[in-house]
This record gives structure tokens, sequence and C-alpha cells, in this order.
């Protein structure tokens, strides 16, 4: 089992962007010291739900402070990103970090982040799929023309190339976040790990791994590829010495952050959307996910991991909002609970 933290660099009530970003690299630092797999970056525009506006950015800087910890995105929003210079950057921080590097992609939404960087509507709703399929071949060929609906330009080289990492990893990996039937087969089609997310229980995860592999396999994708597809499962963890502890330590913090996060998107075209309400999102996320005693979480994890066949999680650690607790949550994460984990 593989587990990593999940830092969105949330700004929380009272605080300024600064002290949102040090606090995600903090934790990331110390995820490394710590002993976790991996540390996952989201990417957010104009919204204090995440100031992260780059993950692939914030990801370099983090592979560079870093040593063995393996950092991803979570996801790099493909919409409102050139599938090409996004494949760059990839290969790029793949080969200088030695084949370290994670690279997670999605949909994203439909926010003004499409009419600000001018890709339009049409690209969260029709397409991704053509964004996708030419990222994977700059990350696969070693040149690339394009002929499609949105991207058209002459052959070019690849350069750099993937494949010309120094290790034995051909290219980064290309995990795909999926929170639809539709994104799910997409995913399963070009045999790519998903992302799912952290508002969706044990059940929904492991209908969407048996859907994942039903997919692959009408596709024709190889059997060990299918067994050996290594899922990522996000999810929020906070340690405690008492169950309650751990759930007030959430439930104080999370939903203001959550209020003026979610409050703060906006649409692109001005359809309704509803609203999660903040504390009852923060309840189901603690009664979902570890939150609690250090062999609780331990157990939640195990469980989780039995009932989906996922093996890799991402966790949202700084729910606190708070440097210090961060800090000790993370350290508690990997002294007291990656050991029950194996």
């Amino acid at each position: 089992m593989r587990v990593g933290s999940f830092v969105l660099a949330a700004r929380f009530p009272g605080q300024g962007d600064g002290e949102a970003l040090h606090r995600a690299v903090r934790s990331a630092e110390v995820a490394e010291e710590s002993g976790l797999d991996t540390v996952w970056l989201a990417e957010h525009h104009f919204v204090p739900y995440g100031t992260c506006p780059s993950a692939i950015t914030l990801a370099a800087l983090l592979l560079g402070r870093t040593r063995r910890l393996r950092v991803g995105t979570a996801v790099s929003v493909l919409p409102t990103a050139h599938p090409v210079a996004l494949g760059e950057q990839a290969a790029l921080l793949h080969i200088t970090s030695g084949g370290r590097f994670s690279l997670g992609v999605g949909r994203g939404g439909p926010w003004v982040d499409l009419e600000v960087f001018g890709q339009g509507l049409e690209a969260y709703e029709e397409g991704f799929p053509e964004s996708l399929d030419l990222l994977l071949r700059w990350l696969r060929e070693p040149s690339v023309a394009a002929g499609g609906e949105r991207f058209g330009f002459r052959e070019v080289p690849v350069v750099p190339r993937p494949s010309e990492c120094l290790t034995d990893v051909a290219g980064p990996e290309v995990v795909v976040a999926c929170t639809s039937p539709g994104s799910v087969r997409l995913a399963a089609e070009r045999g790519l790990p998903m992302l799912l997310g952290m508002h969706v229980g044990d059940e929904e995860k492991a209908e969407m791994v048996a859907l994942w592999r039903e997919h692959a396999r009408t596709a024709g994708r190889p059997a060990e590829e299918i067994l050996g597809a290594a899922h990522v499962s996000a999810g929020v963890c906070q340690i405690a010495d008492r169950r309650t502890d751990a759930v007030e330590t959430l439930t104080k913090a999370m939903p203001g952050w959550l209020r003026q996060g979610l409050e703060a998107h906006v649409t692109v075209d001005g359809r309704h959307r509803a609203m999660r309400d903040p504390l009852a999102y923060t309840e189901l996320l603690c009664g979902l996910h570890p939150v609690g005693t250090p062999r609780l979480c331990a157990d939640r994890l195990a469980a989780t991991s039995e009932r989906t066949g996922i093996s890799r999680f991402a966790l949202l650690v700084e729910g606190s909002g708070d440097l210090a607790a961060t800090e000790e949550n993370v350290r508690r994460l990997g002294a007291e609970v990656l050991p029950h984990l194996g």
C-alpha cells in the first residue's frame, strides 16, 4: 500500500495566500521526512479553495527540494492548458527528477477559467479526449503532428523525449481524474489509472474500478495491465488520540474554508450550480475516511483497499488549517499509521 498526501494549498478564513502556500510546501517536506510515498498537488484558479494555480510548477519546486518523494499533479486541468506545453513540462520533470513525477490530468469544471484562458466551454464539454490523446502521443512518440478539431500543426520533434530519462522508466505515469462513467471509460480504453475523488465512498469507488476493468477488457488492454492498474483514492486524514477530537478539529476548521472556497467558483456560462452544505460535507468526509485514532485510520485505509482493490491513497492532511497541526498530522501518519499497513 502506498500512502501519500493530497495538497490543496487551501486558504482558510483569515489567512493570506502566502500562508496557505507555505503550509503546502512545508507539509510536502514533512511528508518526505515521515516516509510517505507521494505528494499530490491540486490546481485551482481565482478561488481560495486552493491557491496553487499551477500544480506542475509547484511540483517542480518540490521535486527540487526532495530526494525520494514522488510528486504528482491532482490534477493539471487539460481544458485550460495546451497538451503539448503540458507534455513538455511533464517530460522535463520526469527526466530531471529521475522518474519521480506523476502527471494527473482532469477535465476541471465549467468555470470562468475557460474564458480567461481563451479555451471556451467547448474545451470542457467536448475537447478533453482530443487533448488527452495528443498529450499521450507527445509523451510516447519521437515526433508528433496534429490534425484534430482543436489542434492542428505540422510534425515536430519531441524535445526532451521522456524515454531519454536515465532510469528504466520510459515516461511519466499519467493518471486521469474520473467522476463519471464517461471518464472511467476514457481512462480504461487508454489503460490509464484513475484518481477517484474524496466525495465518494468505498462502494462507489469499487463500482468504478469494476467498470474500469470491464471497459479495459473490452478495449483489449493486456490482462497484466488491468490487474496491475494502480488507481488512486483521494480522501481526508486527521489523526488524534480520540476520534471525537479528530472530528472536532475538522468540523471547526473545514466548513469555513469550504464555504468561502466553493462560493467563489463562477461558471463561465451562468449555469446554476448547487453548493454543498459545508458542515454536512465535512461530516460526510469524516465518516468516509481515516479520521480518528492511528489504529482506526490504519483499519479504515486497509478496509478501503480490500473493498475497492485500490492500493494508493492521496490524503488531505491540512484540514485543520494550521501549519503546526498539519505538520503533526503528517508526522503521525508516517510514524503511527504506516507501520500498521506494511
